[in-house]
């Protein structure tokens, strides 16, 4: 039954993630938006990330059947989706890799202070988390120049992948099937927020607006 839900959890994100990019891919053939270019990069390596995970736990469910998907799948997985996220912060106001802010700086170190002993995994959890939280709060933070309430619908989108994130971390360490799957749906309902803005573009032939 776990697997089951695993194997569903992951094939929408796969499907979502690719449906998105798609319609990126669209709206930057039809506007030539660098941004919009980028973030089909971002959802297509999410998409990827996902399908690796989904296939993965199809093969130990129909032919390893060893109980546990492999390690080493698992965190190419999440290795190409961290790749996305960076692609999806790069798209909505990162301006560099750290901020400026030292009080943003040190928060962001804390993550990898706690992890960088410990598996890849853990680190590309934690950098996915450090990207997307920085991002939810760059992107409010244009919302309150901007007034731009699609804006808001990225933040939020780029919160919850922040925390879908932070809890697939925390049921790593102190695993939880409940958590795992929580913040799966978590981060498909923060994916779909993405494409409410994005879902505007790809009929238009207007010039993407980089600040959101």
């Amino acid at each position: 039954m776990d697997f089951l839900l695993e194997n569903i959890l992951n094939l929408i994100g796969f499907l979502v993630g690719l449906g998105i990019g798609v319609m990126s891919l669209v709206g930057f053939r039809n506007t030539g938006s660098p941004t919009l270019f980028r973030l089909t990069i971002a959802f297509f390596s999410i998409s990827t990330g996902f399908c690796v995970i989904w296939i993965g736990y199809m093969v130990e469910d129909i032919i390893i059947k060893s109980g546990a998907i492999e390690k080493w799948v698992q965190a190419l997985g999440i290795g190409i989706q961290t790749v996305g996220y960076f692609f999806i912060a790069l798209s909505h106001s990162i301006k560099s890799f750290m901020p400026k802010s030292r009080y943003f700086r040190s928060v962001g170190m804390f993550p990898l202070f706690l992890v960088s002993s410990v598996q890849i995994e853990h680190i590309f959890r934690s950098v996915s988390f450090i990207l997307l939280a920085y991002g939810a709060i760059e992107t409010m933070l244009s919302y309150f120049e901007s007034k731009n309430k699609r804006v808001i619908s990225v933040s939020t989108g780029l919160a919850m992948l922040a925390l879908g994130e932070f809890l697939s971390w925390y049921s790593f360490v102190f695993p939880e099937p409940i958590l795992y799957y929580v913040s799966i749906s978590i981060k498909i309902g923060g994916l779909l927020l993405l494409f409410i803005p994005i879902s505007r573009i790809p009929l238009t032939r207007i010039k993407f607006d980089e600040n959101i």
